[in-house]
């Protein structure tokens, strides 16, 4: 098979996910319960533990993860919710139970693709966090893997269930925006100088499968940073290269995502960033502040991640958001809500605000996962669209790091720089190996 992904599997729009059906295979009744096991269970997935648990189709049935604590935590959590569930530490003991249906994979970013791929190679439909992947590659054959499988795979691009961002998608469909050239994500905050520290190299702790945590990274010494999962914090693991992409494609994933959907899942023709670690004094890898522009069909798109001075932008309360800027007005979207703006000061802005049902995300994409699962429909954040959201960032991670333009070929899925090609493939440690 061409290792090109054909234009012919790309997403036609955002509204193509939810009525378009790609798949076949078994079909769930109506009264079936859907099993499912849940690979990596720290921040976000014992929060995907618990949106799941809301949801009466859901069955719990295995937690799986190499810390211990998790799994004892998880356990708990389950049991507090009346679900039994088997703990394992090993998540191939997951993918070899068939009794499992579906699998929710979140563990760090280094293991999205290898995990989403064996698991449909399993059978099983697959929940998998963002960034769908680390290296360009892994999303193409993440897709292929679905593809050639039949499985519904739903990334965690949750956004796309809330109701702000669907508006905001109906906003810019409807053509109030006028014509687009402008788009602006931004994610500020304010890091100390500190950071996280630097700590030295040591042993793991007792509880902790460290060469397994590593899988098919690098093996390095036991790093507390490297690891990072017992801060107070989300796990500093994503801002070390090995495992992750920075701020890039922690926040960057979601604030670009939503350009994505209300335009229908485009790719940028160019890419290019900078970034440094200007301020941050830890031992940590990535970027303090970066600056990325992606120049599309019809717009210029810029992110901007400013972590050293935590000035929200255009009015937004929150430190993060999306702008669209039109010939006739402009749209912000965040968390909080969604905003139209006029360019005619005559026209009074619009918003959408303070409403419990249009901020919840969460649940709503966990109850479109599973009902996707019964029906084989595309899921709303099907995992085409979060591999283009994911590849956006990765690239802009390269050319930031490597100084270099990168002029992107969708067909081709491939960039224009053969000096470049090189880093857009996988690179494992043995023996593991991605394989569709």
């Amino acid at each position: 098979m061409e290792r090109e992904i054909s234009r012919r599997t790309a997403l036609a729009s955002a509204g193509a996910a939810l009525t378009t059906s790609l798949f076949t295979g078994r079909m769930k009744g109506a009264n079936d319960r859907i099993a499912i096991g849940f690979i990596g269970i720290g921040a976000m997935g014992s929060g995907n533990l618990e949106y799941a648990m809301k949801i009466p189709e859901a069955q719990p049935v295995a937690v799986c993860d190499v810390y211990r604590p998790h799994l004892e935590r998880a356990e708990a959590a389950a049991r507090q919710k009346g679900f039994q569930v088997k703990a394992v530490a090993d998540f191939r003991e997951i993918l070899a139970d068939k009794s499992i249906d579906a699998v929710c994979i979140s563990a760090p970013d280094h293991w999205h693709a290898y995990m989403t791929v064996e698991a449909c190679k399993a059978g099983k439909d697959v929940y998998v966090e963002k960034p769908a992947c680390k290296f360009v590659e892994e999303g193409q054959k993440m897709v292929e893997a679905a593809r050639k499988y039949n499985r519904i795979v739903q990334a965690g691009t949750m956004q796309r269930s809330g109701g702000y961002f669907q508006k905001a998608a109906e906003i810019v469909k409807s053509g109030r925006l006028g014509a687009v050239t402008f788009c602006h994500a931004f994610q500020t905050g304010l890091t100390p100088q500190k950071g996280f520290g630097n700590p030295p190299d040591g042993d793991p702790p007792a509880d902790l499968d460290w060469d397994l945590w590593l899988g098919p990274a690098p093996k390095v010494p036991f790093n507390p940073n490297r690891w990072g999962v017992k801060t107070s914090t989300f796990p500093t693991f994503r801002y070390f290269w090995d495992y992750a992409g920075g701020a890039m494609t922690d926040w960057g994933v979601h604030l670009i995502d939503p350009i994505h959907q209300c335009f229908g899942d485009p790719m940028p023709l160019a890419v290019s960033a900078m970034g440094n670690k200007f301020y941050v004094q830890d031992n940590t890898q990535t970027p303090d502040t970066m600056l990325a522009t992606f120049y599309y069909q019809d717009f210029l798109s810029s992110y901007e991640s400013r972590t050293c001075n935590p000035l929200p932008m255009f009015g937004l309360g929150q430190g993060a958001g999306t702008v669209i800027h039109g010939t006739e007005a402009s749209m912000s979207v965040n968390r909080s809500g969604c905003h139209l703006i006029p360019n005619n000061k005559l026209k009074e802005p619009e918003a959408w605000e303070k409403d419990r049902a249009m901020a919840d995300m969460n649940v709503p994409h966990w109850r479109n996962f599973l009902e996707c699962i019964r029906t084989r429909q595309k899921p709303i954040s099907e995992i085409e669209t979060c591999v283009r959201s994911s590849t956006v960032c990765l690239l802009a991670n390269l050319s930031m790091r490597f100084r270099s333009r990168i002029d992107w070929d969708q067909e081709k899925w491939t960039c224009a720089q053969s000096e470049m090609q090189p880093h857009l493939n996988a690179t494992y440690r043995e023996p593991w190996k991605l394989e569709v």
